[in-house]
This record gives structure tokens, sequence and C-alpha cells, in this order.
């Protein structure tokens, strides 16, 4: 049976290939167009060590010590002309996807659904034969390329791929160009197009309780998560903390709450920034962080939003004497037309 290995370049990009378990993952990547470099296939030069982030997989015996040290081989670098996939993989590649001779996908569909599920929010949802093709790691993001013009703006997936159909959740931007043609123009079966995967914000292995901030359109990435998380399982604690600044800012709360009845370890909450706001819970989303959250340190942080509310965040973690396991964050800003 083949595994599925995501390749992660430091340039953003992320190439999808399968690789059986008898084939080096370095072959694999050759027989599929992608170069990972490499000087010998002996495991003596130590040109093509990457880093796995998740995954089961075999490097043998047969590579020296000045190629891969056993302390390297510890904390999970590898030799890819010497590493075999016992399982789905991420690895990530110290090269640019140009270098390694490849690039960003590209993909076709055609819009089958557009909502307005509040004035700050939209929901697109994409659909496609070539999209049964298209593979990423919850969290990751694409360029959707505005029609009309030869502008793109990145979007987080909010969805898996499912029966090629993907979503998306896009901020209204006032004036925005996305955001003028799909309040203004965009229709079912409007052609569209997709390139990436990219980026290096996604859901890694699950060894730790996890907390996952959002701040507006960020929640998008956390759904996707949760998407793969209510499909495999978790027995680590889940808690969103989910902050938005006005009560119609808040969406997909029906969602979250479906997350919360299929995780057994999922918790969420919700918190409204303006102090004219009637929700329950009102401030930021640093005001609703508990120590247990925390968990002295032994946990992994994601958090997604707009610039000042990943500064503040990471000032309040730093302020309360606490250094996170890991701490994976994205921010994101408004693009006008």
């Amino acid at each position: 049976m083949n595994h599925k290995i995501a390749l992660n370049f430091e340039d953003g990009v992320t190439r999808f290939i399968d690789a059986s378990p008898s084939e080096t993952v370095a072959d694999a990547a050759y027989r599929q167009g992608i170069n990972i470099p490499l000087d010998c296939r002996d495991g003596a030069c130590g040109t093509c060590k990457c880093f796995a982030e998740a995954g089961r997989y075999d490097l043998g015996q047969d590579y020296i010590e000045d190629a891969l040290s056993e302390d390297e081989a510890a904390q999970g670098y590898v030799l890819t002309c010497q590493m075999r996939a016992q399982s789905d993989c991420v690895v990530r590649v110290p090269a640019s996807s140009q270098v390694c001779k490849t690039a960003r996908a590209s993909f076709e569909a055609s819009i089958s659904a557009v909502r307005q599920l509040s004035d700050s929010t939209i929901s697109l949802s994409l659909k496609g034969e070539a999209l049964n093709a298209l593979a990423f790691l919850p969290g990751q993001y694409v360029n959707l390329r505005v029609p009309g013009s030869e502008q793109s703006r990145a979007y987080s997936f909010s969805s898996l791929q499912k029966g090629g159909e993907v979503s998306f959740l896009i901020r209204n931007v006032p004036g925005g160009l996305m955001s003028s043609f799909l309040t203004g123009l965009a229709k079912a079966g409007d052609a569209m197009s997709l390139a990436g995967p990219l980026g290096s914000f996604y859901l890694r292995e699950i060894r730790r309780p996890l907390l996952l901030l959002a701040g507006g359109t960020g929640l998008a990435p956390f759904t996707a998560m949760l998407e793969q998380i209510a499909e495999h399982g978790c027995e680590h604690p889940l808690h969103l903390i989910y902050g938005v600044t006005h009560d119609f800012d808040l969406v997909e709360v029906d969602r979250l709450e479906a997350f919360a009845a299929r995780i057994p370890n999922f918790t969420w909450s919700a918190c409204v920034a303006s102090p004219d706001s009637s929700y329950p819970r009102k401030g930021y989303v640093t005001q609703h962080i508990e120590p247990a959250h925390l968990n002295d340190g032994e946990v992994d942080i994601y958090l997604c939003g707009p610039p000042p509310m990943v500064e503040a965040v990471s000032q309040y973690i730093r302020e309360q004497g606490i250094t996170p396991a890991n701490f994976y964050y994205e921010k994101f800003a408004a693009s006008a037309a």
C-alpha cells in the first residue's frame, strides 16, 4: 500500500507524493518529478537531510554518522535517500520548491455555493473534478484568483476536500477586490482557479493538549483541523477560544457545537470584544485563557488572527512565565482593491 508524503519546502509550497514502503522518499519524489537535493544515494553525504514532522518510517542502517548523527535521528532528522515510509508522513525540505524543480500546483474549479453568513463573513465553496487531486494539510491555504482580474488572494481552507469540494471563510472587506466580486457578481457555476497548497501553519501530530486561538475568519483553518480530528480521533484535550469584534461576527457556531458533540475531548468558547455586545463572554481572547489551558507549558498552541491579536497573545504568554512546547501562528491582514 502506498503512503502519502507531504513535502514542505522552505518557500511555503507543499507538494504531495505517493511512496511505496519499498522505495526511498528521494526516489519516490524523483519518480514524480521532484528533485530533493542529493549528491549520493548511499547515506554518505548528508545533502538530502530533511526533517520528518510526522509519520512512521524506517531509516535502515546503511548511512554513516557524518551524514546523520544519532542525536539528529532521535530529533526527527532523516536522510531521504534512506527513508522508507511506513505511514503517511510530513517532511520539511530545507530548500525552495524552485531548487527542487517543482512549483505550486494549480487547479480549476467552479463556485458551488456562496453565502453571506454575516455582514463581515462570506462562505465560499468550490467544486470540480480537478479538486479530487487536491491534497493539503489542515490549516494550509491557497491563492484564489479573483475572476476578471490578474490578482489573487490567500485564504485558508475551512474544510477538508471531499468529493472534489472545498470551502473557505472570507472576510467581507468594503472595497475589497474579492469581497466585491463575491457580494456583487458571484454565482454558482462561475469558474475560479486555485494555486497551492501553501503555508507552514498546519496541524501537526497531536502529542499533548492543544489550545486553539482564532480571531474572526481566522477560525477557518481550525474548522478544517477539527474535521480531521473528528475523523481520526484524539486522546488529548483540545480547547478552542474564538474571538470576534462584534456580535454579528460570530459565525459557524452550530458547526463548533457539532464538533463538540463528535470529539469527546473538545471544548470551545467564544468572546466578543465590543463593550456594546450582548454576548455572555466579553473581552479579548487573552482574557479567557485559563491556567488549565496552558497546562504548565505542556501544550501546543495554534493561533490564527490579525497581527495585533498575534502580538497580544505572544505578550500574554510571556507574562505568564510559561513556554509552550510549541507555538504555531499565522497572521493575516485584509486586502483592499
